[in-house]
């Protein structure tokens, strides 16, 4: 039965229209199905563009012998898991706490406050009892060595410190040096790594 318009015609509107045939779509594949998700990754790293550069090997064996170098002065010691959840010899707060205080007094016996001798000599300072901190030869642990001057004008100071640590194994040393001029700071701390 047709449907008639207003004037009992037949609008071309409303007449039924026959879609052309298109082909159906596959169901688009499922990213937790197995095979899938191969094909899955093939299509998008079609559809992506990749930039390569490309750098030349050096011609020069001195070259290539200090890039040797620099890789394996950068490579890490890393620990295979031994599952100790301790360290073979704890952290020796008082012996570390001597140490430190000698290099102090070594090196700042004759000094007077300068703010830009002390920039470079905070430093000096630091790498040295880092040194020294890691020849005692306490395994696993991780030394972080923090120097501060302190010119004496009259004022007062707090310094204050915050960590996240196990309290059976971490510690930390706190050595004060005083002059006429000026108070040196030393802290150590000494955190495990499991």
């Amino acid at each position: 039965m047709e449907k008639r318009g207003r004037g009992g015609r037949v609008t071309p509107s409303q007449t039924p229209q026959q879609t052309p045939a298109t082909p159906r779509r596959d169901r688009r594949a499922s990213m937790f199905e197995k095979e899938a998700f191969a094909q899955i990754l093939r299509e998008r790293l079609r559809e992506s563009i990749h930039d390569v550069q490309y750098v030349e090997p050096p011609f020069d064996d001195s070259i290539a012998d200090i890039g040797k170098e620099w890789k394996s002065a950068l490579a890490k010691l890393k620990f295979a898991n031994s599952y100790r959840m301790q360290p073979l010899r704890k952290f020796q707060a008082n012996s570390v706490e001597s140490k430190v205080q000698q290099i102090l007094k070594e090196c700042l016996k004759d000094v007077k406050y300068d703010d830009k001798v002390f920039s470079h000599l905070s430093l000096e300072l630091a790498d040295r009892i880092l040194l020294v901190v890691k020849e005692f030869g306490f395994h696993r642990y991780k030394f972080i060595v923090k120097v501060l001057f302190i010119q004496k004008t009259g004022q007062a100071i707090n310094v204050a410190s915050r960590w996240i640590w196990d309290v059976a194994w971490d510690s930390w040393v706190a050595v004060k040096h005083e002059t006429e001029s000026f108070v040196a700071l030393a802290l150590v701390f000494a955190l495990y790594c499991e």
